[in-house]
């Protein structure tokens, strides 16, 4: 019997609409304590494919009658023979097209803004790791801050918007997942910014991402001057988009702040990370819009999917920027930090140039979630 597939795309729409979903994930307990779909209205169960071989009959008590059912797998195979049983029992079920590697690479594009003197920035979420990327259009031109390592959808969303990809910004060296940012620079011959702190070992050229610096886009600024913000890297940078968004990286999100401690550097940057966000944040306006480079939780997306809060508001509501004491903030970043990224130190590897990994591998190093926050 024929089941019909749901795509990584669908899923989202129903994360971000908060819709109803039951999802039978067919994969180890383990994998699945460690990281699954995530919605606002998603009920589950976890039962491994090895204990289905034989038929379903046993868990059909556990299955809603009266909902939509999708079954998960790593990547997509064993999903379709759970369906296919579900479906002669006469349940309302599909499987998700590409199993949790394509959740895991899926990116949705959101409009957050239109700029001052024309022109856009869009935030491209990657629902299934938690990392937001962004490109600014402005008068045929584009720049993008953080890309993933799928290109294509950058590459193909400029085109539809009629915008040359003139500079790609890394606002740090990732240790989570695997830059997009040289690729895409030398497929269109842009300009590739790295902060040169975060730089000292890669093997490739690159233009220093520090301040001083001013990049146009079209009509828009994109400002680096002074808001060198190390902290989560030797290197973080943050950047100023059309005097009204602050792209934060990794060092600041909407409900948490960067942990310092994927370059093994935890007691040596905490001085710094505190600085950054208790003093040179503290100096900028509060009216700025947060963009930052990761979410930690689904609760921090709005009705439209994007991820975003006012610095000010932050300040008041996020607990990382409220603790007085000096020992309790070094703590809070520096012991009982979550388990750290998946393969992170091949990530980083990767991302210098030293590695080359083909894309079955890349795939591999980056499955699970983000682990780049603290709170």
């Amino acid at each position: 019997m024929t089941v019909k597939a749901m795509t990584a795309k669908e899923v989202t729409r129903k994360v971000f609409h908060k819709e109803e979903l039951f999802i039978l994930d067919v994969r180890n307990e383990s994998d699945f304590l460690d990281w699954k779909i995530e919605g606002k209205n998603f009920d589950y169960l976890n039962i491994p494919y090895f204990e289905l071989l034989d038929g379903v009959d046993r868990i059909l008590e556990k299955l809603p009658s009266d909902k939509e059912i999708l079954v998960v797998c790593a990547k997509e195979g064993s999903s379709v023979m759970v369906a296919e049983m579900l479906s002669e029992k006469g349940l309302n079920v599909s499987y998700l097209k590409g199993g949790m590697k394509a959740w895991s690479e899926h990116l949705e594009p959101v409009k957050v803004e239109e700029l001052t003197d024309g022109g856009e920035i869009y935030q491209f979420v990657r629902i299934g790791k938690g990392c937001l990327s962004y490109m600014v259009i402005s008068n045929g031109e584009a720049a993008i801050i953080d890309a993933t390592r799928m290109t294509d959808i950058f590459l193909d969303f400029a085109k539809e918007k009629g915008a040359k990809i003139t500079h790609v910004f890394d606002t740090h060296l990732h240790a989570d997942h695997i830059s997009g940012g040289r690729t895409m620079a030398k497929e269109t011959g842009a300009t590739y910014w790295l902060p040169p702190k975060d730089a000292m070992e890669v093997t490739f050229e690159y233009m220093p991402l520090e301040g001083g610096n001013v990049v146009t886009i079209g009509n828009t600024a994109i400002d680096i001057h002074a808001l060198y913000s190390p902290g989560h890297t030797i290197g973080s940078t943050s950047l100023v988009v059309d005097g009204k968004f602050l792209l934060s990286g990794d060092i600041l999100f909407i409900n948490s702040i960067g942990r310092p401690d994927l370059a093994g550097k935890a007691e040596d940057w905490v001085t710094d990370l505190r600085e950054s966000l208790y003093s040179r944040y503290r100096e900028l306006s509060a009216d700025l819009v947060v963009l930052p480079a990761h979410f930690m939780i689904m609760d921090e997306l709005k009705e439209d999917g994007s991820v975003s809060e006012k610095l000010g508001t932050l300040f008041v509501n996020n607990h990382g920027l409220n603790i007085e004491d000096e020992n309790e903030f070094r703590k809070l970043v520096t012991e009982n930090l979550p388990p750290q990224p998946n393969a992170y130190q091949e990530i980083r590897k990767t991302n210098m140039g030293k590695m080359t990994p083909d894309l079955e591998k890349q795939r591999e190093m980056e499955i699970g979630p983000n682990r780049c926050a603290v709170r």
